[in-house]
């Protein structure tokens, strides 16, 4: 029998944001100075006719989901054109239920297909990556939950039990083959936190051309009320966590970059350092040997390095390699690897020990990979995509809920600060970084909190 509580998608509205960087951000090989923003909003109908809209929000992160040698600009328009194919197909998925059914049933029938569709169907030199497809897929998948929340009057992390669901994990999870664990009879409520906290911590990225120190200026650098040099960054902001961008393929420039900022923050006081190799490394001894010099020339450095991040390729099924080394001297998190639970199920076969969690995955598949990590005693993050503006809610509160190795990644308002004014109007402290953490309080209400209606922000026309 149908659930009274179960929800339709029935019209999807597309549109574009663009904002440019104030700072350059280099991904792995590239440099950022301009992303799209891509919004939605979405109208759910419920078994009784009534009906609610929702809101979803994600950067489309060309370098990120897409590493390549094509064009920008040429990938840019290939997410942007698959998310208006989304726009047509998401209303027309004939599936009733919560949204991680719906949202699970769509990743698993549709999206692949679709996704083959755009490939042949737009001309590009290289397919687009699935990475891609679910970063677009995002936005309507968070506005599903969004809207469902907002009919229901609720807050949609109240959903995420037997009350509202029609089906418990075991129908989306398989455990690991070596483990007693198993999900029946279980929901996504048993594996998040009961009192999700109100402040969390902040993680500052220092991105790969961010100066750190006075020399490494340009005179290129934005004069307007935000700080440029890190050391300003961690007086205004009294940060505590620095996530530090390495190449992955110059060890000495790595191993250099990575003194010099773990010495600033030992002089300012910061207590702890993640490494993020941007999936250039092929070779665990490249990590590992870095991390042994570092612990016999630099031990208090080497002690303030909470986890390592995804060094090694995106591709984790073509790139089998075995990272027990590396996990053996820090926690070792998957990121882009970690697209859903099997991903994650075949990186702890290989040594990974923790994940990296993005509402830009997917909240239904950021919510189901927290759930089997946990049950398998794998360690939590959420890391950011430069989420500003509507994408900051759900980022953080995914990390208030699923409870992290420590806080959270927020760096929107480092690179583009000033978009996010409308929202930070309402969330001052979802926008700015006080005392190292930002301040969840001001997220009430249906749905994700956003508080829309109170936020004066102007949308360009809907993208047909």
């Amino acid at each position: 029998m149908p659930n009274s509580k179960d929800v339709k998608v029935v019209d999807a509205e597309l549109y574009f944001l663009p904002v440019h960087t104030r700072m350059p951000l280099k991904f792995g090989a590239e440099t950022v100075k301009y992303v799209t923003c891509a919004r939605c909003k979405i109208t759910v109908e419920g078994q009784a006719g009534k009906s609610a809209v929702g809101w979803g929000e994600t950067p489309l992160s060309v370098t990120w989901v897409w590493p390549s040698s094509l064009a920008y600009e040429e990938r840019h328009e290939s997410l942007k054109a698959f998310c208006r194919t989304l726009t047509r197909e998401w209303p027309k998925f004939d599936v009733s239920g919560h949204p991680i059914e719906i949202g699970r049933d769509f990743i698993v029938d549709e999206l692949a297909r679709l996704q083959s569709a755009h490939n042949e169907s737009h001309a590009a030199s290289e397919p687009m990556p699935w990475l891609a497809s679910l970063v677009c897929f995002s936005l309507f998948d968070i506005a599903t939950h969004d809207a469902y929340g907002n009919l229901h009057d609720c807050d949609i992390y109240s959903t995420y039990n037997r009350d509202w669901m029609n089906r418990s994990l075991e129908h989306f999870l398989e455990p690991a083959l070596n483990s007693n664990h198993d999900f029946r009879d279980q929901y996504p409520c048993d594996f998040l936190t009961s009192s999700p906290p109100h402040h969390l911590p902040a993680w500052h990225l220092v991105g790969g051309t961010d100066p750190i120190s006075p020399e490494e200026l340009t005179g290129n650098e934005p004069e307007d009320e935000y700080p440029v040099l890190l050391e300003d960054w961690i007086r205004t902001d009294k940060l505590n966590c620095l996530k530090v961008k390495l190449r992955g393929n110059d060890a000495t420039w790595d191993y250099d970059r990575l003194v010099k900022t773990g010495q600033l923050a030992i002089n300012n006081d910061v207590d702890w350092l993640t490494t993020d190799f941007n999936c250039m490394v092929t070779n665990p001894d490249y990590v590992n040997e870095m991390l042994d010099r570092l612990c016999l020339e630099h031990p208090r450095i080497y002690g303030m390095i909470l986890y390592v991040e995804q060094p090694f390729p995106h591709d984790l099924d073509a790139n089998r390699i075995d990272v027990h080394s590396v996990s053996a001297r820090k926690p070792l998190f998957l990121d882009e690897s970690a697209h859903d639970w099997q991903h994650i199920r075949l990186g702890r076969q290989l040594g990974w020990t923790g994940v990296a969690l993005k509402t830009c995955k997917t909240q239904t598949g950021a919510i189901l990979s927290a759930c089997w990590a946990k049950a398998h005693g794998m360690t939590l993050m959420v890391q950011d995509l430069t989420n500003p503006m509507l994408a900051q809610i759900p980022h953080v509160r995914l990390a208030a809920h699923v409870g992290t190795i420590m806080g959270v990644e927020t760096n929107a308002m480092q690179f583009y600060p000033a978009v996010s004014k409308p929202e930070s109007a309402i969330h001052p402290g979802l926008y700015q970084r006080r005392n190292g953490q930002i301040d969840l309080s001001t997220i009430s209400g249906s749905g994700f909190g956003y508080r829309v209606g109170e936020i004066s922000r102007e949308l360009p026309d809907a993208e047909s």
